[in-house]
This record gives C-alpha cells, structure tokens and sequence, in this order.
C-alpha cells in the first residue's frame, strides 16, 4: 500500500456498512497510520506482521478488518452449530485479552457475530457456558484456552484467521512452547496476524515459525521509537530510599490527578500503594497476586478517577488503554530497555500529550544507559522540582527511610543504608566495655537509684589476672600507707578468694596412695 493519507476516510476502506456505524458511533471518522496500511492487507485475506507505537489503534487495525471478514458468515440462529469459532486472538494477559474483547464488542454491536473472552484467575464453568453457546471470535490467554482444550470445552478446527497480539510481551513471558500447542490444532490454511510494539529480531524469528511465506510488513515508527507526544523526564536521587518521598511530592506538586507508577516487583508494587495512602494519596496496586476480581475493580476504580495513582508491575500493566492519562512514573528503572518503551506507551496515547518520569539511583546508571541506546536518545540528568530530598528522617514523606531491619531497603540502591551496620559494628566490637565498669548502680543528679554510666572503669580483682602463687599473703600494710604506693601493687595486697582451698603439701602424693614408707 502507499503511503498513509492524513485525509482518508473508514468509509474509504470498504468496511461493511454496519461496522462503519459503529465507528461513526464511537466517535471516529479517520484511521490511525497503522489501520491505514495494515486493514486493506487483512481484508484481502494475507498474512501480516506489524508494528506500532501502543495508543495508536494498534487493536481496531485487526478487529475492523477480521469483523468485516466474518461478515459472510454472521448468523441469525439460536443454534451453535452456526456460531462456530472463526477467528482466533491470543493475548499475552488477561487485561490485554479483555480490551480486545471490549473493541470487538464494540465495533460488532450491529451485527450478529458473537464474541466471547476467556482467561485466567476465574472460573472456567462461566466460561465455558459461553463458549457452548457459540461464538464466532474467541479472545483467550494461551494458558486458559489451553485448559479450555484439555476439558474438550471449545473446538478450534473451523479457525481461520488467528491473531497473536503483543507477540514479543508473550516471547518474554515464555508463552512459546504453549503457542506452539495452540498452533498445531488450527487449520493451516488459515491467515495469521502478529501485532507487537516493537519489531525485534525475535519476533521476525517467530513471524517465520506461524506466518506464512513472505508476510505483509507494516510499521508505522521506526523501531524502538518513543512518542514525540511524551516529554520524558529523568531526576536523578542519592538513594532509593528516596524515591517514595520523590513520588509522593511529584504527584502533588505537579497535581497529578490520573497516573501510573511502575515498580520492578510485586512486593514493591504493593508497599509503595500503602505508603502513598499513608501519605493521604489515592492509590492501589495492580500486580500478579491479586485475583483476577481484584485486578479488574482496581482498573475499573483508576478508569473512574477513584484511584489518583495506580501501583502496576510490567505484565499487570500491559496492554491497559487508559483513555487521557497525563503521565507515568518510572519508580524502578526497567531491567529490559523494552519495558521503557511499553511502560511510557501508557501516556501520549492517540495524538495526546503526556509526561513520563524515570527516577534514577546511581546504581540504576547502566539500565538507564541501555534504555538511551535503544530509544537512540541521552536522557537530561535534572533535579527534582522543589530541589533534593535531603536527610534521613524516621518515619514517612519526604526522607523517610525503610524501618531498620526490614525488606524495604533490599534491592536496587540498598547499599545506602550500609553506614548504619557499620555503626552497630563498632558497637558489638567494645560490647566488652560494658563489663569492665561502663555501667554501675548510683544515684542520678534527681537523687534516683538507677544504673548509670560510669566515667571511669572499675579495676578488675587481680586474683583473676595474676598468675597462683602458693606463698602466704603479704602481712597489711602498715596503717598511714600512701594510698596510691599501696594501690600501685594491687598483686601484692589481694587476697585468695575464701572459695579457695590452698594445697596441703604432699597432697598429690597423697592422692595417689602415698610415699613409701623409709626402712629402718
């Protein structure tokens, strides 16, 4: 196809007429770049690879045209028999998968094609009443619909058209070898669609392995390529434990109403939700061990503007359409430069504006120079609006740091908090001081009787220093003795503890049956 006409019309493309009342109701009137140039190649039946930046239609460039497709095959009839599975879209999560469902919905409001989604973390009976009933497009995460197989709960020989959308998210995620199950029990005369975010040497390797010879090609960016809608902004901080203090005067200096801030880690995800409440911000986490009820509530109160902030790890995340979310906050830099560009997709979406906010460690130096290599861009190392965070201080907000001893400060940029087992070190190395006088019982300056410490030490009993000697004690010292002569041999003047019991000459001798007796 040509290149992409700002001023085309959906009623160019030849889309059938209740389709096209769908998109006029939803608002839309000229196609994205990418639904442009890939929906005339699907509704010619080819196999297409594409790649697009998130937020610009990436979903309708295959639901339009395979809609348009099942047209001819779209019925009236109550019967299943004549709602058979035809087209195939696999997601790599159940977010993702959902938002495809609701796009399908959407756009076959007017049309008797069924759809149904099915995924994990629910129950499968509901869904596989659905499924009993007919359904013409099925959307399916690979692990459910593999279980789906297994109970002989859904029948995919009549598929003929399959789509893998965010095929690299499900290469990382290590979907391959259940793909390839999936693969196997579809015609092969089928057409096959791969969307993803960025074109990748492996994803090209698995174009080979499911496409057919010779896939139409379609990409709308260069590789790798972020938004120029998205001011991205990166603040660099001393320490991680600041990053919480960093999130919290960003969200309300900047009057963030609506963004996403992402974490490495599950754990994370979770504790920083709370220690924004904490901070009187609305927030709540989305991440993997949470059931899938609680994902989709959490989702739907951040949709309503109930939630200001929403907690999210990479693979909750992905796939969200956030309609107008103004920014994103990278609180953990991404170990895949990848993630970056998934990660700030959430914002700038449909020709929007938005900011996307890295906060960065010194530790975090690398991940952020591999994110600059990828996106072929070097990130302005600037400072927090407002100026540092300076100093430790206990508890929350701004220099607060993770409680001593707790899991808070393991991980990226944890090595800060070194200097105080260095302290607790030195501490355990005088502990002996205690012991030799460090503390002793008195009278404090109000007069209360209480252990105190000690100015000076207390001298050690020599019996437990000096060597036993089995002479008798010293006679005592003649009465006006200067004190300090006397003090200067302190060996001299101790005594043998009573516990004692001196040894009697011929005392071993004795133990071993004594000596004989001298002749006469």
């Amino acid at each position: 196809m040509g290149a992409y006409n700002a001023r085309m019309q959906f009623n160019e493309l030849g889309l059938h007429p209740d389709i096209l009342k769908a998109i006029a109701e939803a608002g839309y009137e000229t196609p994205t770049p990418i639904q442009a140039q890939a929906i005339p190649h699907v509704m010619a039946g080819l196999d297409v690879m594409g790649a697009a930046q998130t937020g610009t239609g990436k979903t309708a460039a295959f639901t339009l045209p395979i809609l348009h497709r099942l047209m001819p095959f779209a019925s009236t009839s109550v019967s299943p028999a004549r709602h058979p599975i035809r087209a195939l879209m696999l997601a790599p999560t159940r977010e993702l998968a959902d938002q495809i469902y609701q796009n399908v919905a959407q756009y076959a409001k007017h049309t008797p094609l069924r759809s149904a989604v099915v995924f994990g973390g629910v129950d499968m009976k509901p869904q596989t009443a659905e499924m009993m009933k007919g359904v013409e497009v099925l959307i399916a995460t690979p692990g459910r619909l593999l279980d789906h197989v297994q109970q002989k709960s859904v029948n995919l020989s009549q598929v003929s058209v399959l789509v893998l959308d965010e095929a690299d998210r499900m290469l990382d995620m290590g979907f391959l070898p259940d793909l390839q199950r999936i693969v196997n029990l579809l015609p092969k005369d089928r057409q096959s669609l791969l969307f993803s975010a960025t074109f990748s040497t492996e994803i090209r390797k698995l174009g080979k392995t499911f496409l057919k010879d010779n896939p139409i090609s379609v990409e709308t960016a260069r590789r790798n390529a972020t938004s120029e809608n998205i001011t991205q902004l990166l603040y660099q901080l001393d320490r991680s434990d600041q990053k919480r203090a960093a999130v919290v005067r960003l969200v309300k200096n900047l009057e963030l109403s609506s963004v996403i801030v992402f974490t490495n880690t599950k754990i994370g995800a979770g504790r920083l939700a709370r220690e924004l409440i904490r901070e009187g911000i609305s927030a709540d986490a989305i991440h993997g061990d949470k059931s899938q009820g609680e994902r989709l509530a959490v989702l739907e109160k951040f949709k309503k503007g109930e939630v200001a902030v929403l907690v999210a790890t990479d693979v909750a995340a992905r796939g969200l359409d956030i309609a107008e979310l103004p920014a994103v906050i990278n609180f953990d830099v991404p170990y895949s430069p990848e993630d970056y560009v998934h990660r700030i997709g959430r914002t700038g979406r449909a020709g929007a504006s938005g900011q996307a906010i890295m906060l960065m460690t010194p530790d975090e130096e690398r991940l952020v120079s591999d994110i600059e290599k990828l996106v072929s861009r070097k990130f302005e190392r600037a400072v927090l609006p407002g100026g540092p965070i300076e100093g430790r201080a206990h508890g929350h907000g701004e220099g607060s740091a993770p409680r001593s001893g707790s899991r808070e400060g393991r991980g990226t940029g944890a090595r800060s908090d070194r200097p105080e087992r260095s302290d607790r070190s030195d501490r355990s190395e005088r502990g002996g001081e205690r012991g030799q006088g460090r503390y002793t019982r008195g009278l404090d300056d109000q007069g209360v009787d209480r252990v105190v410490a000690s100015t000076k030490a207390r001298a050690l009993d020599p019996f437990f220093t000096q060597p036993y000697d089995d002479s008798p004690p010293a006679a005592p010292a003649a009465s006006g003795t200067d004190t300090a002569a006397a003090s200067a041999e302190p060996a001299a003047l101790a005594k043998p503890s009573g516990n004692i019991i001196r040894r009697k000459a011929g005392g071993v001798p004795a133990l071993l049956g004594g000596l004989p007796k001298p002749k006469a």
